[in-house]
């Protein structure tokens, strides 16, 4: 099994993060459709970023 790149890595951890932030933006601004999309950002780039578990818990969250 190949190794994730340190590229591919970095991607997935800026992809996490504006996962974040564009959750938290549709969460104060009431925006669902937004929200939605970070959270499906968030598990992508946990995934992308090597992170399983974490990419796992981030989908069973509300």
């Amino acid at each position: 099994m190949l190794g994730l790149s340190a590229c591919d890595k970095d991607a997935g951890k800026t992809q996490k993060t504006t996962g974040k932030v564009e959750s938290a933006v549709g969460t104060i601004t009431g925006d669902k459709e937004l929200k939605k999309e970070g959270k499906k950002d968030k598990v992508v780039g946990g995934v992308r970023s090597g992170d399983l578990e974490g990419a796992v818990k981030d989908a069973k969250k509300n």
